[in-house]
């Protein structure tokens, strides 16, 4: 399996880069979910689930940590209130830190009105899950869809990715334990620019097909460099 392509996304929720190569330290792509808009108030981490309009932005990092919001028209801002007044209430836009992050999502996927559930992600990055450093698709995993509505890390060429959980795993000067099926969540309907709309079926099919597990997550054993052409091995078989 070669690597196709290699994404980070520096600001969690918004459009991200797509790199040539990635350096890959202790809690994943070097500026991956690096850093995300909070909600001042209750201190919660937004996210497209809840805030849509956060999928029309782009977030970019320097190489000196500092990171930056392009708006959908265009705006380069770091500013709370530019910030704030896009969202519609006040939030900040902070850097990771070593405590866990607070998130929150509506029970049912398709219903906006549905009760909403908090839970905690890990500290170092504002990854999703405790298990997840990294995440991996397959081209066949993503078949027909855009490949930005699942926000991975490293797409590699293949069927499928399922068979890599329980595996360490080689990506070039990288090594990662795959943990887990990564399980999906309304995100992957949500419109986003250059014409992805809303689409339900989208999490339906995932739904139906795959039990809403798609892709993999890894967690960093030894990290490294990684570029687009290199393989993809097991390394425990």
């Amino acid at each position: 399996m070669r690597v196709v392509s290699l994404h980070r996304y520096p600001i969690k929720s918004m459009q991200g880069q797509s790199l040539p190569t990635a350096t890959v330290r202790a809690f994943g792509i070097d500026g991956d979910r690096s850093h995300a808009l909070m909600d001042v108030e209750s201190g919660v981490v937004l996210t497209a689930r809840l805030d849509p309009p956060l999928l029309f932005a782009r977030g970019a990092i320097d190489d000196d940590g500092t990171a930056t919001v392009t708006l959908a028209d265009g705006t380069v801002t770091v500013d709370h209130g530019e910030l704030s007044a896009w969202i519609g209430r006040p939030v900040e836009l902070v850097a990771s830190q070593a405590r866990p992050s607070t998130y929150e999502i509506r029970i049912d996927p398709e219903d906006e009105t549905s009760d909403i559930v908090a839970w905690q992600g890990p500290g170092g990055s504002f990854h999703d899950s405790t298990r997840t450093q990294i995440s991996i698709v397959a081209t066949g995993d993503i078949e027909r869809w855009d490949v930005r509505r699942f926000r991975p890390n490293v797409v590699v060429e293949g069927e499928s990715v399922d068979h890599l959980v329980g595996h360490r795993v080689r990506l070039a000067g990288v090594e990662v334990d795959v943990t887990k099926t990564i399980d999906r969540c309304v995100m992957i309907t949500r419109p986003q620019p250059d014409g992805i709309d809303r689409d339900l079926e989208v999490l339906r099919t995932v739904r139906r097909e795959r039990d809403m597990q798609l892709g993999v997550g890894a967690m960093v054993l030894l990290g490294g460099s990684v570029a687009i052409g290199d393989c993809l091995e097991v390394i425990d078989a």
